[in-house]
């Protein structure tokens, strides 16, 4: 079966338990722009937020499903413990080290990991996050930061970097994503904080948005999700052709999945790697604005056509969230 090298991160699905202050959080301070205010398609009496670029494009989307009764996070092994976020150059770190200090946002140091500049920070409910720069990078190429950002557009985030995986039997995932998914694995490095290896692996044009960190911890107990913790990472297919070859193959690699899920924004595959995080595949199209232009991306609550006839059902449910500040 001829299948396309995946073409790196798609989108990264986290929790909140209040979605108001995650708002405000990720575009008032971080700079992103809400292109879609939707629900959670499994669970339709909960949020579903998606942040980017200025339109959504493939690899800018950190999204969050609000879970107003989630716990905190225990922090542990077998999970997806860190999302990066990218930026231009090295000059936009320094810029970003001072705005996260002016606003008192829980950070480190600006850093050198993997050959780039990285700052890890905490978003107010401890997720996980580092600023990587894009300086060196070769590969991926970033998105466009929205004009409309309180962040300046030269200092702008442009869209997903390495999601790091912490797990316990990392040659079990490490099979999956080289064996199965065709990621190659490249120069790794050590961990300052802990002075711990990590393997780093990638797909398609490779760099930042393309990139898979290892971590191994088999001491760790799994970690206990909660509010600040990571749902699932999904991978860039260019299709629902191509889609449809990956459902084949895992049908006959014979690994549980979901097979085919409509999205209505994007069509997915769904399934677990062998220490138990969950990966999609997801397409690049349609895209966010089949329902709302592109002036008014995220500013209503949008609804694929095929929960339309309960609108009213659904909004009665919802907290009121007011997305047109």
């Amino acid at each position: 079966m001829n299948i396309k090298p995946l073409k790196g991160i798609h989108h990264v699905s986290a929790i909140t338990a209040n979605a108001k202050e995650n708002y405000q959080f990720y575009t008032k301070v971080l700079g992103l722009r809400l292109v879609k205010k939707t629900v959670n398609q499994d669970d339709t009496s909960v949020y579903h937020l998606f942040y980017a670029d200025e339109r959504g494009n493939p690899g800018t989307d950190l999204t969050f499903f609000e879970i107003p009764r989630a716990g905190r996070t225990y922090p542990g092994t077998n999970s997806i413990s860190a999302t990066s976020l990218r930026v231009k150059n090295d000059e936009a770190l320094k810029y970003w080290k001072e705005r996260l200090t002016s606003l008192e946002v829980d950070h480190d140091e600006i850093k050198e990991e993997s050959g780039r500049l990285t700052l890890s920070f905490r978003d107010p409910e401890g997720q996980r996050l580092i600023l990587v720069s894009d300086e060196k990078n070769i590969g991926v190429s970033g998105g466009k930061p929205w004009d409309n950002s309180p962040v300046p557009v030269e200092n702008g985030i442009v869209g997903l970097g390495p999601v790091v995986l912490t797990v316990s039997r990392p040659e079990r995932t490490i099979k999956v994503l080289t064996d199965l998914m065709g990621f190659k694995e490249k120069l790794g490095y050590i961990r300052d904080e802990d002075q711990k290896p990590v393997r780093v692996f990638e797909t398609g044009e490779g760099g930042t948005g393309a990139e898979i960190h290892i971590l191994e911890d088999h001491q760790s107990n799994r970690e206990r999700p909660g509010r600040g913790s990571v749902h699932h990472v999904a991978f860039r297919v260019e299709d629902e052709d191509e889609l449809n070859k990956w459902v084949e193959l895992l049908k006959n690699s014979h690994l549980p999945n979901s097979g085919f899920v409509e999205r209505y924004y994007f069509r997915s595959l769904y399934f677990r790697e062998p220490n138990g995080i969950l990966f999609e595949l997801a397409t690049d199209g349609p895209g966010f604005e089949g329902d709302e232009d592109f002036e008014q991306l995220g500013e209503n609550l949008a609804l694929p056509p095929y929960f339309e006839a309960q609108r009213k059902e659904i909004e009665a449910k919802l907290k009121p969230l007011d997305t047109k500040e």
